[in-house]
């Protein structure tokens, strides 16, 4: 059997793909979201909100269904994913991020950025660990911000660095579930930079512009689908690391 077809096993026997994106009721999420709802695949997005989470499903169209899920409250985790009972694919990309600095360090805004990206992570992933069809795989959303901090990133850069060594963990307990990681740079045409003077990002970037949402969606279907792919952090970022 080639790699193609052991990363494609999950295909076998079945018409569409359940896939499951925690956090796809805007920006990334949901045009990840969108990807395998318009080829077909069964989708659900969450949202922190009931009224979010439909409004999402709307806008990815087909048969897309809603659900809250507030991984900043994790004990409410498994009740809210119970009625999934199969997953393919998992995509968790739900954050909860604001400046923060040590000498201006907020507390509750801290903690509610680890509850969401370390906790709320873990938890989603062990609630839906029985639940996974053979050939599943796992791509949990970090950010540059690891490797690049910047004025305000102390919370941001922590938890996205933690996030890398959960998917390290995660790949050793739950084999052969593939779990890996992607790490966008800025993505310009994405909501939360569309608007934004980015002339200082391009400069250091050597193909001289910033990171697409189609490459951000296409590095998470990589990802999700290459059988030989785990335990890797993916950084997308058109090579900013080497300047």
């Amino acid at each position: 059997m080639s790699g193609a077809q052991a990363g494609d096993d999950w295909k076998a026997g079945q018409a569409v793909a359940e896939v499951l994106v925690v956090g796809g009721s805007g920006g990334l999420g949901l045009a990840v979201a969108r990807k395998y709802a318009a080829q077909g695949d069964s989708v659900v997005v969450t949202s922190r909100t009931k009224a979010g989470a439909d409004e999402a499903a709307a806008l990815v169209g087909g048969a897309t269904r809603g659900l809250a899920v507030d991984l900043a409250q994790p004990a409410t985790i498994e009740e809210a994913l119970a009625e999934i009972t199969a997953v393919d694919r998992l995509v968790v990309t739900a954050i909860a991020q604001s400046a923060n600095t040590i000498a201006g360090f907020d507390l509750e805004d801290a903690l509610t950025a680890a509850t969401v990206k370390l906790v709320g992570y873990a938890e989603t992933v062990r609630v839906l660990a029985s639940r996974f069809n053979p050939g599943a795989s796992v791509v949990l959303l970090g950010g540059l911000a690891k490797d690049r901090p910047y004025p305000g990133s102390t919370m941001v850069t922590a938890t996205n660095g933690g996030v890398s060594a959960l998917a390290r963990t995660m790949a050793v307990e739950l084999a052969p579930v593939r779990v890996n990681v992607l790490h966008p740079g800025v993505v310009g045409d994405s909501p939360k930079w569309a608007d934004s003077d980015l002339a200082h990002v391009v400069n250091r970037t050597p193909i001289g512009r910033t990171v697409t949402v189609d490459e951000v969606v296409d590095a998470v279907d990589f990802l999700l689908r290459n059988g030989a792919v785990n335990a890797v952090d993916l950084e997308l970022d058109g090579g900013t690391r080497v300047l």
